[in-house]
């Protein structure tokens, strides 16, 4: 099982798959969180099981839990957009780690990255609680009309 295992990680770095560490949910569950994106409201955990055809054997079973946001604008920024009707998920994109990690290769200390593509914006179906988002509203000052922003996660926007 480790060599197959193996196999399949050298496959999935040669061919640029994303590879995703995962943290248990609890200290006694064997459930790992794979993927826990807010920006997209989707979980996915994984688990080993005990095989229905063999129950002496344990396959892998993935859940991938989302959760659509019923009120989600096409500009979650901006209140007057038609409301969002399509929701497009792609597990590789989900999974894509794009922060910078230290290896050592040959001495040297080098930065790395998992993910591919990291420069390409994401799409949010709802606010990310630990993102500051803002609106410009128009706000009447000294008989002028300004253009100010207006925080819509003020949690996230100001320090406490």
């Amino acid at each position: 099982m480790k060599g197959s295992l193996s196999l399949c990680v050298a496959l999935a770095i040669s061919l640029g798959i994303i590879l995703v560490a995962g943290y248990p949910v609890t200290p006694y569950n064997e459930e790992y969180v794979l993927v826990n994106n807010k920006c997209q409201c989707v979980t996915v955990t994984s688990k080993f099981v005990p095989s229905k055809e063999n129950p002496e054997e344990e396959v892998l079973e993935r859940n991938i839990r989302v959760i659509v946001p019923l009120k989600a604008r096409e500009n979650i920024s901006d209140p007057l957009s038609p409301l969002r009707t399509t929701f497009v998920y792609r597990l590789s994109e989900l999974c894509k780690n794009c922060e910078p990690i230290e290896i050592e290769l040959g001495g040297e200390i080098h930065q790395a990255q998992q993910g591919n593509s990291c420069e390409e914006p994401q799409t949010c179906y709802t606010y990310d609680r630990n993102e500051c988002y803002t609106s410009p509203v128009p706000l009447l000052y000294h008989g002028e009309v300004r253009q100010v922003p207006a925080a819509l996660t003020p949690a996230s926007c100001f320090a406490e």
